[in-house]
């Protein structure tokens, strides 16, 4: 099945995130993916502070993360990024490849949720800016 990623980021392993093996930590692919959701969210036009003086807040309610061949220091690699939604959730399906063999390095699933007003619930701005963006059922 051909993946229709619709927002990807480029980085380069730092020393500092790699453990005593020499292979990244299995904690900082979590953040490359956070990174990326991030910086797809305000490519979207969608800022995190902004909503947030709304009385928005995007959560994480989960995070699956299939990893399947380490980084090493100082290796390049791109976080893709899709996305679908499906009911209140957000759910981004994220995956990172090796530059430039692109070799898949980790799969993950990431689903989150707004709350509104400290009630969990849909989120106009989120719906209104992601629409775009989300998989159809078709696929």
């Amino acid at each position: 099945m051909k993946k229709n990623y619709v927002f990807e980021l480029p980085f380069k392993v730092r020393d500092y995130e790699c453990d005593l093996e020499g292979i990244v930590n299995n904690a900082n692919y979590q953040h490359y993916m956070e990174h990326t959701r991030h910086e797809f969210l305000l490519s979207a036009g969608l800022s995190f502070a902004d909503m947030h003086a709304q009385g928005i807040s995007a959560v994480v309610a989960r995070i699956k993360i299939s990893y399947k061949t380490p980084l090493r220091s100082r290796d390049e690699f791109v976080c893709k990024l899709r996305l679908r939604k499906e009911g209140v959730r957000y759910v981004f399906y994220q995956d990172i490849f090796r530059l430039p063999d692109m070799k898949l390095i980790a799969m993950g699933q990431v689903d989150t949720v707004c709350i509104v007003h400290g009630k969990l619930q849909e989120c106009k701005e989120m719906e209104q800016n992601l629409m775009p963006y989300f998989e159809k059922d078709e696929e």
